[in-house]
């Protein structure tokens, strides 16, 4: 999944969210109960960590959805009208996508995304930098199940809302 791995990466970069050190760091920052919506839920697989820790999933989408809950849908061209709730999901990281899903979602609600910690270093996160409110590191995890090492690059969960001058806020890794 990493930039530097020789691995062919998987189509539409489906990498499920399995790791059991993906989820925690994120807890300590939700509301108890917080009402979310999945836009590239897959087969679920973060969804249920996140209900499973009391949170609410309000709906589920998935261009490609692998299980029968989750509905067929594109993140980009959906609107939701529902009020109180986040976007939570780990998204495709390929630049031109991400950086889609980061502008569409965070303008209709605060939007956590889980991706590769180095981005926010680059020039292409200067344009997001009035809508990134918070950095959650979380270190190296596994995509690939039954993979004895972990991927080359360290990710982070990403809090990004509406435009503002709002400066973001970084929390570094916990120790296991």
């Amino acid at each position: 999944m990493g930039k530097r791995s020789k691995f062919e990466r998987r189509e539409r970069d489906y990498y499920r969210t399995w790791d059991p050190r993906a989820v925690p760091p994120l807890l300590a920052h939700l509301e108890p109960q917080t009402r979310f919506i999945e836009p590239c839920a897959g087969d679920g697989t973060l969804l249920d960590q996140l209900t499973a820790a009391g949170h609410d999933c309000l709906d589920a989408w998935d261009i490609e959805p692998r299980r029968p809950d989750i509905l067929s849908a594109n993140a980009l061209t959906l609107r939701v009208h529902a009020k109180n709730f986040k976007f939570i999901t780990n998204p495709p990281w390929h630049r031109p996508l991400l950086h889609q899903l980061i502008v569409h979602l965070s303008d209709q609600a605060p939007t956590w995304l889980l991706f590769d910690a180095d981005w926010k270093y680059t020039k292409q996160a200067i344009p997001f930098k009035d809508r990134l409110r918070r950095i959650v590191a979380i270190g190296r995890l596994k995509w690939i199940e039954g993979s004895t090492m972990d991927a080359k690059d360290n990710c982070a969960w990403y809090l990004f809302d509406k435009p503002g001058n709002v400066p973001a806020e970084f929390y570094a890794r916990q120790a296991a």
